[in-house]
């Protein structure tokens, strides 16, 4: 092959001659044959200088890197890199190693001008790059030109969004005259024009207290709620959105230091009052659509009320109470049948009664609640008219309203004289709209046993009446509901039947007949559903219900609707099924003693077992109840109240029980709809919900089941889960799925550590709980090789690796394959580690015999692994020590068997450390005498 200092030199001619080609392939050659790593260097760094003369600058640039690598001051190699670089675009790389150059030789002039002119480019490039002016004027141009191309705009007015969810475009946007330019798209009247105008300026309000505040007073809270009025989903959507971001960035989203320039910023308070008065004003306005009014309810159900009960400050529930209780009454009051109502959505109603419920809830004292039931009192004492029946059921139906939102407020309403008579009176009433108000009142008057008692007394035979006598589909629909609701009475009570044998079974099959009938509107479907919700507490309806599957594809097809009233029906119905509600304990003892006091005892009916439960679950699962319900955890609105979140949790958790349905649940999205219920809700909800993802992501790949980013949302709920207050299946169920995610990537290691899952674990390592210790053991083995996990068992003063190497000591095959896994790769990693195994307990000799010696070839390979690692080590004392012990008889016997396939990991460990040991000079090779 050639000398390669020969060839060098060859090739150093050709180039001096000027024969580039002839060089390179001298230099190439050299380079297959070179073994000297300084000569490598020399001969990469002339080829790098070979091949900027041939203006072929990435083969320029990586030889001049190689030769960098060998020494990181090579002077003439970081110069023609930063040569090759610079032609190549790389400004900053060749400017960072020219200046490297200037650093070693101050005085070079050369590299002094390089550095001058590099550092001017960098500037022009920079100012060009971010001065992103003429782009924004451009997209403008484009945008408000109508005779442009629809593909042209619809790509300037994206790119106008992305630009504005950066800091510096937001910027460059305000600054090159964006808001007025934005104002004029949205005067186009264009729906796609105003749906990008308001995109941008949610994403220069966002975090930026500043601009926010700027873009209020520049476009005006007016303008921003007569866009959102607009009748059109979507623009209402984003509008509510910009009206959110503009209020996080003014009550503490934006955390950025302002310095001199917080003068500047002027107090938020009075542009957020403005912005209340304002979403107020359009709750009972009739010039707002539906979709507009669902927003502003829905932007005052999630900024108004305390977010934590602990801060004492409700004033600005206070606020809404005086300055529009009586305009969300009129909206719950509204009867679309009639003339002259606000414009609704399906959704309005149950919206304006949720946010009821909210301003009620953060009430501090009686004296206020006292003041929001007098207000309440007064609106419906003024809508009362005997004389004029539309006001009256416009009473009743905000009564309905109340009833479903802050019940004891509707209770105590429906409980003042007079009331009462006047829904029994309309349901009398000839005209089926006083009817069809009065029943539904009767239906959300029922919701207490104390309620249900008196209406069972007086409103039975008026609703049975009713629903034989009408022949209006939409009022028998309702009485049958009422009927449902009254006969439900007592739960799932076998016990406690309001009605006769077979009667609740009857009524379910008229629902699921409605339900199945696609003539009949949403709206009254809606009402069968209702009828289910409350007749599914028994379980022959359930039963007969998951059997008829033409009934659940109805019902999952409306829970997909747009109509999200429906979503704590089908909830309840899923709960019922699924028996997935909070069941007492009943223990034998008491039932015996309350049947001897003749207390009444709560009897469970003979289909609520669990084998009748795990067929229902199998049947759900069938129809494609996953998929519904990963529909209804999308419902951006405040009706997937915090309760309905738990009872879908609830009900994920009871599909989840049998691993072989998890796949099905994966498949049809279940996993990335348990996300935000593992995030948000009630802390029961939340838990429930953790399960579920920890169930999932302890047996299945995490690139399929979360896919994307995804997969870094569910660590938390997973580490929430390790907590003293959970139960053991909870924490073993997250320590099993955090050891799958652990296996996945570096990156997810790195998570888990972030969200201080160690001392959890690592607590759990120490559990009585033979599963649970297991478990944490294996997570920690496939969290040992991240660098964080490894400097805390460097660390001095703790028992993290004593504890390691006992649990390598243990009889259970399982936890000493993890154990002993997780020592052989710490030991692998840090040399220090071996040293210190054997200080931390005197028993670490013989336990690692014991693994070497184990019948179990898993363990037995690690337990060698960890003996070439102490071979492998700097500590020539601790190799020498192991070698003097049986251990060098082990690894003879091990490394002289045959090649047997089952056993052939710990065969070849066994040589490799015996040959490692001949090169440490511990044993001699066996030899022949002369």
């Amino acid at each position: 092959m050639g000398d390669p200092v020969q060839l060098k030199d060859e090739g150093n001619k050709h180039f001096q001659a000027g024969d580039i080609d002839k060089a390179i392939e001298c230099y190439t050659k050299a380079i297959k044959v070179c073994k000297d790593k300084k000569v490598l260097a020399v001969i990469h760094r002339n080829r790098s200088a070979c091949y900027l003369k041939k203006e072929n600058y990435t083969n320029a640039a990586s030889d001049a890197s190689k030769a960098i690598d060998v020494d990181a001051s090579d002077i003439k190699a970081l110069y023609r890199r930063c040569q090759a670089l610079e032609k190549l675009g790389k400004l900053d790389m060749a400017f960072k190693d020219v200046q490297r150059c200037a650093t070693l030789e101050p005085k070079n002039k050369t590299f002094l001008e390089t550095l001058r002119r590099l550092g001017a480019e960098i500037q022009a490039k920079l100012k060009t790059t971010f001065s992103t002016d003429s782009r924004v004027q451009n997209m403008f141009e484009i945008l408000l030109d109508e005779e442009m191309e629809k593909d042209k705009r619809e790509k300037a007015a994206n790119n106008l969004i992305v630009l504005s969810r950066e800091d510096a475009g937001a910027e460059r946007i305000f600054q090159n005259n964006g808001v007025p330019l934005l104002l004029n798209m949205i005067e186009t009247g264009k729906p796609e024009m105003i749906l990008a105008a308001v995109r941008t300026l949610s994403g220069m309000c966002t975090g930026h207290k500043a601009r926010g505040m700027a873009i209020v007073n520049m476009v005006g809270v007016d303008k921003m709620c007569s866009v959102m009025a607009i009748d059109h989903e979507e623009i209402a959507l984003a509008t509510c959105n910009l009206f959110q971001c503009i209020n996080d960035s003014l009550t503490g989203g934006d955390t950025r230091e302002y310095g001199k320039e917080a003068s500047l910023v002027l107090d938020a308070s009075k542009d957020l009052k403005t912005i209340l008065l304002s979403l107020l004003e359009m709750v009972g306005s009739s010039k707002v659509s539906g979709h507009g009014r669902d927003q502003a309810l829905n932007l005052l159900t999630k900024n108004v009320p305390r977010k934590d009960k602990k801060e004492r400050n409700n004033s600005r529930t206070l606020f809404t109470i005086d300055h529009g209780l009586k305009k969300i009454l009129k909206v719950c009051g509204q009867v679309p049948e009639l003339p002259d109502q606000l414009p609704l959505t399906e959704n309005t109603q149950l919206i304006a009664s949720v946010l009821l419920n909210k301003l009620y809830e953060d009430l501090t004292c009686d004296p206020e609640r006292d003041n929001f039931r007098d207000v309440c009192d007064e609106y419906i004492k003024s809508k009362i008219d005997p004389n004029n029946m539309d006001k009256t059921i416009h009473a009743i139906n905000a009564i309905s309203g109340l009833l479903q939102g802050p019940f004891d407020v509707g209770n105590a309403l429906v409980g003042r004289q007079g009331i009462m008579e006047m829904m029994v009176a309309l349901c009398g009433s000839e005209r089926e709209v006083d009817q069809m108000v009065a029943v539904e009142a009767l239906i959300h008057a029922s919701s207490k046993m104390s309620r249900a008692s008196f209406i069972i007394t007086n409103g039975v035979s008026l609703l049975k009446d009713i629903y034989k006598k009408t022949k209006n589909e939409k009022i028998k629909i309702r009485s049958l509901v009422g009927l449902c609701k009254l006969g439900s009475a007592g739960g799932d009570d076998y016990s406690l039947r309001q009605f006769a044998e077979g009667s609740t079974e009857k009524l379910a099959k008229q629902c699921r007949k409605w339900l199945c009938n696609p003539q009949i509107d949403t709206k009254t479907r809606k009402w069968a559903i209702e009828g289910l919700a409350y007749l599914t507490n028994d379980a022959d309806v359930k039963d007969d219900f998951v059997e008829d599957e033409l009934a659940l594809k109805a019902m999952f097809e409306l829970a997909k609707s747009k109509d999200k009233t429906i979503l704590y029906a089908v909830a309840c119905i899923l709960i019922n099924c699924t028996n997935s509600y909070d069941k007492k304990e009943i223990i034998p003892e008491l039932v015996q003693l309350a049947k001897f006091s003749k207390q009444h005892v709560p009897e469970q009916h003979p289909k609520d077992k669990k084998d009748f439960i795990e067929k229902r679950v199998k049947r759900l699962l069938k129809a494609g109840v996953t998929s519904a319900l990963a529909v209804m955890v999308k419902a951006d609105s405040s009706i997937l109240t915090d309760q309905t979140k738990e009872m879908l949790a609830r009900v994920f958790l009871a599909l989840s029980e049998d691993s072989k349905d998890r796949g099905t649940i994966v498949a049809q999205g279940g996993g990335k709809a348990l996300i935000p219920l593992a995030l948000e809700g009630t802390e029961a909800g939340k838990v429930k919900a953790s399960h579920v993802l920890a169930k999932i992501a302890a047996i299945s790949n995490p690139e399929i089941a979360f896919p994307g980013e995804r997969v870094y949302e569910v660590v938390r709920p997973l580490v929430n889960l390790l907590h003293t207050d959970r139960e053991g299946t909870q924490n073993y169920e997250a320590l099993r799925g955090l050891t799958n995610l652990a296996g996945y990537s570096e990156k997810l290691r790195v998570k888990i550590v972030k969200e201080k899952a160690l001392p959890e674990i690592e607590n759990y390592m120490f559990e009585e709980n033979d599963q649970i210790r297991q478990a944490a053991t294996e997570c920690m083995c496939n969290l040992v090789t991240c660098k964080e996990v490894q400097d805390r068992y460097l660390e001095d003063g703790n028992d993290k690796l004593k504890l390691l190497v006992l649990l390598c000591g243990e009889d259970d095959d399982n936890l000493q394959i993890a154990a002993a896994g997780a020592l052989a790769m710490i030991t692998a990693s840090q040399k220090k580690l071996c040293t210190k195994m054997s200080l931390v307990t005197t028993q670490w000799l013989e336990i690692l015999q014991r693994l070497c010696l184990h019948v179990n070839p898993r363990i037995q390979h690690r337990g060698l692994v960890i003996v070439y690692n102490v071979l492998n080590s700097d500590d020539s004392e601790l190799a020498k020590k192991l070698i003097e012990s049986e251990i060098l008889e082990i690894l003879t016997v091990i490394g002289k068997a045959e090649d047997n396939p089952k056993r052939q990991d710990p065969i070849d460990t066994a040589r490799t450390c015996l040959v490692k040991a001949m090169d440490l000079g511990l044993i001699k090779p066996f030899s022949s005498p002369s």
